[in-house]
């Protein structure tokens, strides 16, 4: 018997058995229902390819039963077609307006009925198969996107990687910026002050906009980066571009339509991660919360992280120590709120 299974739902007897016989003739396997609820459970156990019920029955209506299965995201594509002895228009209008496909009046006439549902059958199935197009279609698209994606990321990190090696960062150092700030998006996320403004995909787009903060650094000239004496006015005017320089880099090259989308992020870090609480910071000045959060988070674990890393004319401080150092800058460069957290979980940094 073929696969293909028509419900079938109508009070009377006699109605079911001859369209069950005219469904068995086109080759068809028919499932018989006596009212719309019988229906709705038989639904539960198999989905049909498409489903004749009779309008006028007793509880649950044909009209009723149509508005459910269009109002179901498992069951809205199967093709519905009324059977009923009303022929009044505005029956059959309602009909159509509750999401039928069409409208077949007794009695029946056999050849009629084969034909609708030949026709209804095939409209079906081929939209059954431009979905399954369309379903392949995204996963291709999306794969391809993210694939893009990816290597927009790599080609990032990388530029990344050189500006850091410019700087004499030690090595690692942007991959430890990104898992310390995804520590500390965790911990505020756990604090009353904080839990509305960061979500999961918040820390995910931080812990991987991180690491580009100062990719601004691969225009700055190398002697200025490496320089180990103090940077006189002009130098440090320079060295302060590398914030403007990396959020015009990740502008440049964000399309606004990335399919993993960091890069709202990323922007903002780059361009205002020195921005201070007090508003002594550069490039803007920027103060309390017109600087974004995700910028604060940078400064607060980028200042962490250099003070924890050695350097060519220094040791690395311990953690405690940095906390010590640090907490001179509580309310001046950092947000107080965040900071506070911070002194709660410095240990769990890396």
């Amino acid at each position: 018997m073929s696969a293909i299974r028509i419900l079938i739902v109508d009070d009377m007897e006699t109605n079911r058995a001859i369209l069950e016989q005219i469904i068995e003739d086109m080759g068809y396997q028919p499932v018989l229902a006596d009212s719309g609820e019988q229906a709705i459970e038989l639904l539960q156990e198999f989905t049909p390819h498409l489903v004749m019920s009779d309008i006028s029955m007793p509880g649950m209506d044909g009209y009723e039963l149509c508005k459910i299965l269009k109002g179901n995201a498992e069951t809205r594509d199967i093709p519905i077609i009324f059977i009923s002895a009303f022929t009044e228009a505005e029956d059959i209008v309602r009909g159509f307006s509750m999401g039928g496909d069409d409208y077949i009046t007794k009695p029946f006439i056999p050849e009629v009925v084969k034909a609708r549902v030949g026709v209804h059958l095939r409209l079906y199935e081929s939209g059954r198969q431009l979905r399954e197009t369309n379903r392949r279609l995204q996963i291709s698209v999306n794969s391809q996107l993210s694939q893009i994606q990816q290597g927009k990321k790599n080609m990032l990190y990388a530029l990344a990687n050189v500006a850091a090696e410019n700087a004499y960062f030690g090595e690692g150092h942007t991959e430890r910026i990104g898992r310390n700030c995804r520590t500390l998006a965790q911990g505020l996320q756990l604090s009353p002050l904080f839990e509305d403004r960061i979500s999961d995909s918040f820390i995910d787009a931080v812990e991987i906009a991180a690491p580009l903060c100062d990719i601004g650094n691969i225009a700055i000239p190398m002697d200025i980066l490496q320089k180990k004496d103090k940077l006189t006015d002009e130098e440090l005017k320079i060295a302060r571009q590398h914030t403007t320089n990396g959020a015009k880099l990740l502008s440049d090259i964000y399309t606004g339509s990335d399919y993993n989308d960091f890069m709202e992020h990323a922007i903002d870090i780059a361009h205002y991660h020195h921005e201070n609480w007090d508003g002594s910071g550069y490039p803007e000045g920027r103060m309390g919360e017109d600087i974004p959060l995700s910028a604060r988070i940078i400064s607060l674990v980028s200042v962490f992280c250099a003070l924890t890393e050695e350097r060519s004319y220094r040791k690395a401080h311990s953690k405690d120590e940095a906390l010590a150092m640090m907490k001179e800058d509580a309310g001046k460069k950092y947000d107080p709120d965040m900071f506070r957290i911070y002194c709660k979980i410095y240990r769990q940094l890396c």
